[in-house]
């Protein structure tokens, strides 16, 4: 397999290598495919996570609900990798799931048809900004400054969903935030985990994520956190492999016809800026990045992510979008759309293969999450903190995205506090133009969440 992405014997390069720059990014297909396992691995949790959660409490068929999440997944990371050759998964996200569920069709009293629609406007709209080039001059409008904390408090954020999600860390009525029970079983597990990992990192074995959640997953069934597969049905499920009751039943009409404008609105900020902030972090990782923090070719990136979002309407999920735990899958040395067309291909396959996903227990992937965030954190380095109008702003992204659990909010703050005190300070000359336009769309983000 790995020669596929080799020089055969004639000296040329194999349609594989040519297609994926497989050989120009240092990489090649073994590694690829380890590394589309390992992301598919750490994000099939949604399989169960977005139908149970979010769309059955929409009203939406179960059924159709779990197979509308892992196609629109699949398809919308297949396309991500194929036509922008980028190593990022996309899916249902869990916040844009969140206010599906319960902003739009909760409390605005939306039937799940109309919130599909508003769903699939906000994909149209996200296109447009793509194609006319206005995403692309949207980050080359941001500061490195600004972009490097993006990664950092993406790192920061994608280990607290770590270390809560693995009950290492807990609620606490007092102190907010404090340590877990560790003689909880599960929790013990991810501990087990965790140092399985830290282990095979410091070691630089390969394929560490990998092996640490098969293993943590092994000692989970001794342990009696997962189940023991016993006949087939624990292997091959029968879900419908199309979401017949919701695809194509988005009511575009009534979502424009309702006056969802600030819905729509919220919607597109949201994805768009997910994209951006999860496409400079995951890139930044897997070393695509030119010198002023750009991503070549980030159009393509972002045309699909707009795609996607039509996906997931037009299937029957919330709005798809780019997933943080694409960073797991570059950590193992993903750097191409290979390792998109791996995960999305699994994806396929989950469509019959569900309860083998859920044989993993999310004990032996929240290990993974903390040691990204340890990876992640290293672009703090390239912040001058001794720069008040360069540091504040930073800050205020960094640490802001763990707290309110939310990329997008610890950018609006990012990017309001860099503006002003910029403007403030005398330091105008510093902001360029697009970047007062970001300023006020955050502002009303903020005035309309």
């Amino acid at each position: 397999m790995e020669g596929l992405g080799k020089n055969n014997g004639k000296g040329n390069v194999s349609f594989v290598d040519r297609y994926f720059k497989l050989s120009e990014r240092k990489t090649n297909v073994k590694t690829e495919f380890l590394a589309g396992l390992t992301t598919f691995i750490a994000m099939s949790y949604i399989i169960f996570l977005i139908p149970g959660q979010f769309l059955s409490a929409a009203g939406m068929p179960l059924s159709s609900a779990t197979a509308a999440t892992i196609l629109s997944t699949a398809v919308a990371t297949l396309l991500v990798g194929l036509y922008a050759n980028l190593p990022i998964a996309m899916g249902p996200g869990l916040g844009l799931g969140a206010v599906f569920a319960f902003v739009m069709v909760g409390t605005m009293g939306l039937n799940w048809q109309t919130a599909l629609g508003a769903v699939f406007v906000s994909g149209v709209v996200f296109l447009i900004l793509a194609v006319t080039n206005v995403t692309k001059s949207i980050i080359e409008s941001i500061p490195k400054v600004l972009k490097s904390a993006i990664g950092v408090g993406i790192g920061l954020f994608i280990s607290f969903i770590g270390l809560k999600s693995s009950g290492i860390v807990a609620d606490s009525p007092s102190t907010l935030i404090t340590l877990g029970n560790l003689k909880n079983p599960a929790t013990l597990l991810a501990v087990i985990g965790l140092i399985i990992i830290c282990l095979l990192m410091a070691r630089k074995v390969k394929g560490a994520f990998l092996i640490g959640i098969f293993a943590t997953t092994i000692i989970g069934m001794i342990m009696g956190v997962t189940k023991v597969p016993t006949s087939i049905n624990d292997f091959v499920s029968f879900i419908p492999a199309f979401p017949t009751d919701t695809f194509g039943k988005l009511d575009i009409m009534a979502a424009i016809g309702y006056g969802l404008l600030s819905i729509i609105f919220t919607i597109t900020i949201v994805d768009l800026f997910d994209n951006i902030g999860t496409l400079i972090a995951v890139s930044g990782k897997a070393g695509l990045l030119d010198e002023n923090g750009n991503l070549p070719g980030i159009n393509k990136g972002l045309v699909a992510g707009s795609f996607a979002a039509m996906i997931g309407g037009l299937f029957g999920a919330c709005t798809v979008t780019s997933y943080l735990e694409s960073a797991s899958g570059v950590a193992e040395g993903g750097k191409t759309g290979l390792t998109s067309v791996v995960t999305g291909a699994l994806f396929l396959a989950a469509l019959f293969l569900t309860p083998l996903a859920g044989l993993v227990p999310g004990a032996a992937t929240a290990p993974v999450l903390i040691v990204l965030g340890a990876l992640m954190i290293g672009e703090v380095v390239h912040i001058d903190f001794n720069d008040f109008t360069n540091g504040l702003p930073a800050f205020l992204t960094i640490v802001l995205m763990p707290l309110t659990a939310s990329i997008v909010e610890g950018m609006a703050f990012g990017f309001i506090s860099y503006v002003l005190v910029k403007l403030i300070l005398g330091k105008s000359k510093e902001i360029k133009p697009l970047m007062y336009v970001l300023a006020v769309v955050f502002i009303i983000h903020l005035g309309i969440r």
